[in-house]
């Protein structure tokens, strides 16, 4: 397939996103294009890679500042047992984007897997209402040519990484934009000149800016801060020397504070773009991570305590791998500054979303809306548990009812059991204690999975899809 050149296909955009830049230099009020009065909300979904519940301010980060984010949590409802469809990428969006758990998902593992028209997502189920539908940043569901591509899966437009291996570079030779792939010449040859998330921001930007006669459904989904892990200690990537090259950390913990403040930045562009549009009363905001956090590229985990509180990080079963940031913002609508403690996993967002938008919700799906928690009224129902299991080291599974969490950590080996509300960290296995709770439990991880085996070795990859010179 021939390339096609950047500058075609981001002349309008970057042009849009100049002028808009202009008026904000020159203090020239920005227009105000509204949409038509709808009765729909526009919504946004912000998912964040290998975001820490402790590397957020609002959830106790004290050196790295998120000032926006922690904005959002104090105007609207911060979730403080929100958890990840998985511990690593693929099969957490998967997750995300079917309302299945781990155990029934179409993808197990971080091995290419796409998706098949019989796997209805939610962008499907907004579009079907009326919606425009983005992705911008990172899919990982499918590449070009197979049913799991996003404008096979309910998405009008994309632009970003279609695959999570050729994500772990934020100077990308290229990018896909809908089923064309186009060149930035600024990084050819592993020049670092263009940062892939400013061109994100921007598409953000105007996604907003053209939905004027539909409601929207944007889902921006950053690759930080990730590590680009092929450059070993020089995988936290990010542009110039940031605004922590004074620190005294190694470097990089710096570069993983600075692309956590840039995708801080990004949330802040995309909640002021609404105010000045003045569709922030017209719209939802969540902000998630799709993991805990890693130790990768000469990151130490606990140097941040990016896992906060808890044991583990990513692909982890522990709480640390899987327990992630939650806020949702909605002017007007959310109370401000309410904290809620009910566990709710990222296979809820589908039926939730479809409930806030009146959209259609698939048959047979794990999740359950938490949409009356966000009008402040208890959930009808909620989870009898929740279910986990990563196929990234072995086999090894988790499920979440009450207060009680139980792990195994292979085929045949036992349930350890921890009480989460005395024992957070997860430090004091009680199983041997409580052997009718084991027993419960493991009915439970027994009814969830089904005999499914993910695949552990990697399929080739298409020839479109090989980097250059290797």
């Amino acid at each position: 397939m021939p390339l096609r050149p950047r500058a075609l296909v981001l002349l309008a955009l970057v042009a849009c996103f100049a002028a808009d830049a202009f008026a904000q230099q020159t203090k020239v009020p920005v227009p105000v294009l509204r949409r038509r009065a709808n009765p729909r909300p526009n919504i946004v979904l912000v998912v964040a890679d290998d975001l820490g519940w402790g590397d957020v301010g609002t959830y106790g980060q004290e050196r790295i500042r998120t000032p926006n984010i922690d904005r959002m949590a104090r105007e609207g409802m911060k979730f403080t047992a929100a958890y990840a469809g998985n511990t690593v990428c693929a099969p957490s969006r998967c997750a995300l984007m079917t309302g299945r758990h781990s155990g029934r998902g179409r993808i197990r593992s971080n091995v290419q897997v796409p998706l098949v028209p019989d796997d209805v997502t939610l962008a499907e189920s907004l579009r079907a209402v009326g919606y425009k539908t983005f992705a911008i940043g990172k899919w990982a569901l499918g590449w070009e040519g197979t049913t799991g591509h996003p404008n096979r899966q309910g998405f009008d437009e994309f632009l970003g990484f279609l695959e999570q291996l050729d994500a772990h570079n934020h100077f990308p030779p290229r990018l896909w934009r809908n089923g064309e792939a186009f060149e930035l010449p600024a990084n050819a040859g592993g020049a670092r000149g263009e940062y892939a998330h400013d061109l994100f921001a921007i598409g953000a930007t105007n996604a907003i800016r053209i939905s004027v006669e539909k409601p929207f459904f944007l889902y921006l989904a950053p690759t930080l801060p990730h590590a680009n892990n092929e450059r070993g200690t020089n995988g936290m990537e990010h542009p110039g020397a940031g605004r922590y090259a004074a620190e005294p950390w190694p470097l990089p913990e710096r570069g993983k504070a600075e692309m956590i403040s840039r995708l801080d930045d990004m949330v802040g562009v995309v909640l002021d773009v609404l105010r000045r549009r003045q569709l922030d009363r017209d719209t939802l905001v969540f902000f998630t991570s799709d993991n805990g956090p890693h130790s990768e590229s000469g990151v130490n985990a606990a140097f941040h305590r990016s896992s906060g509180p808890f044991r583990g990080l990513k692909r982890d079963l522990y709480e640390g791998g899987i327990r992630v940031p939650l806020i949702v913002w909605a002017p007007g609508k959310i109370a401000p500054g309410t904290t809620n403690g009910t566990p709710v996993a990222s296979w809820d967002f589908l039926p939730t979303i479809a409930e806030i938008a009146r959209a259609p919700v698939p048959a047979d799906i794990d999740g359950i809306s938490f949409a009356p928690l966000l009008r402040g009224k208890p959930m009808p129902r909620e989870h009898d548990y929740l279910y986990w299991e990563a196929h990234e080291r072995g086999y090894a599974q988790a499920v979440r009812a009450g207060n009680w969490k139980a792990v195994r950590m292979g085929p045949g080996k036992p349930l350890e059991l921890y009480d989460l509300a005395a024992d957070q960290g997860e430090t004091n296995d009680v199983a041997a204690v409580h052997p009718d709770v084991v027993a419960k439990l493991d009915g439970f991880i027994r009814e969830a999975a089904d005999p499914f085996v993910a695949p552990t070795n990697q399929p080739p990859r298409p020839v479109w899809m090989a980097p250059k010179g290797k």
